[in-house]
Parts: C-alpha cells; sequence; structure tokens
C-alpha cells in the first residue's frame, strides 16, 4: 500500500524474523521474509516499518533477536518463519517460549488445523505464540505458501478456516500497540462492536 493510501493510519513496526542454518549462510536465498512482506503489503492498510532479521537455528541467538525487536526495536508485532519441525535443530519456539511473558495457545492451534487440511505431517508442527511486554510474537511455518495459507486463511473451503491474522489486530489493541486495520478483501479482522473504530479516510 503507498504512502498516500495508508495516510490517516497508525504506523505499525513489525518485526520479521527468518530462522535458517543455510539461508543465513548464504546457501540459497531467503523466501521466508519476502513472503511475509508480500502478504502483509497486502492485508493491512496501515503504513507498516520492517525490522528483518535472518539468523541461523541457534536458541540463544533466536531469543536474544526477539527480545532485541520487542525490547528495543519495539516492534508491536514480531513474526518468525522456520525453525518449527521436530527436526534436532528445529528450536524457534523453545526460544520464543523463553521470552514469554504469555502464551497464546490458540494461534499455534489454528495454524495446525489449517495444514492439517493438506498434509497429515501437519501434527509434526510446533508454531507458538507469545506476548512480551506490548508485543505479540508468533511463529509462522517456513514455506510461504502455508505461511499465505495460515495468515489468510480458507475462506473457499469446507468448512471455511479462519486465519490466524484476523484475530492480530484486536490482540495488539488488548495489549496496548496501535490500531491495525486490514484489507477485508485479504483479511477480514475481527474486533468486537464496542472495540471498533469509524473508518479512516
Amino acid at each position: 500500500m503507498s504512502e498516500d493510501a495508508s495516510a490517516g493510519f497508525e504506523r505499525v513496526r513489525i518485526g520479521l524474523v527468518s530462522v535458517s542454518d543455510r539461508a543465513s549462510t548464504g546457501v540459497y536465498q531467503d523466501q521466508g521474509i519476502p513472503a511475509l512482506q508480500s502478504w502483509l503489503g497486502r492485508a493491512v492498510r496501515n503504513p507498516m516499518d520492517w525490522e528483518t532479521r535472518l539468523i541461523p537455528d541457534e536458541q540463544a541467538q533466536i531469543s536474544a533477536t526477539l527480545i532485541e525487536l520487542v525490547d528495543q526495536a519495539r516492534c508491536d508485532l514480531v513474526l518468525t518463519t522456520g525453525g518449527t519441525g521436530p527436526a534436532l535443530r528445529d528450536v524457534t519456539p523453545e526460544a520464543t517460549l523463553a521470552v514469554a511473558d504469555k502464551v497464546m495457545p490458540g494461534f499455534g492451534e489454528q495454524m495446525r488445523a489449517i495444514s492439517l487440511r493438506f498434509v497429515p505431517t501437519a501434527i509434526l508442527s510446533r508454531q507458538v505464540a507469545v506476548i512480551r511486554g506490548k508485543a505479540l510474537i508468533i511463529n509462522l511455518p517456513g514455506q510461504p505458501k502455508s505461511i499465505a495459507e495460515t495468515l489468510e486463511g480458507l475462506s473457499q473451503g469446507t468448512p471455511p478456516a479462519p486465519g490466524i491474522f484476523a484475530a492480530v489486530p484486536y490482540c495488539i489493541d488488548l495489549i496496548g500497540g496501535p490500531y491495525i486495520e486490514t484489507d477485508a478483501a485479504v483479511c477480514d479482522a475481527f474486533r468486537p462492536k464496542s472495540a471498533r473504530r469509524p473508518p479512516a479516510a
């Protein structure tokens, strides 16, 4: 969304963390951060400031990066991609839980419910979501297609499956963050009537 089109909306600072040994060392090009920026650019109407990090599967470094993005960079939302499977090097959930003030299990439950529509191995995914301070941190899958499916949901499914991002703006409201508005054609964010503001011009 252009700066002109997003005028009148609160700015949102978003941290994007791609966790991959091989991408972080240049073995292949990272696809996680571009996929996240592409989807958020379509879904979110607010102007966004990005904080991007490409790091290896090292638990201490992942935790330190999340702390830095929330406590120092003051991100309102941090999305990670990669490192959530059962392999020995997959430690993103552990690193995320280590920095949590509160755990938000519903996000992981819904991500797995969506992915199970496609592959039975979705039960092996271990994504978690947590709150640290006034920021929401969510672990997402590693594949761009899965990232979009879990964020956006399956509106044409039988039955339809809501994506997790529909709950993100109201969650950020509740923890004291900016008022995030979405393009309903991509993701229709849900808020109780009492929490809704008049649409920005």
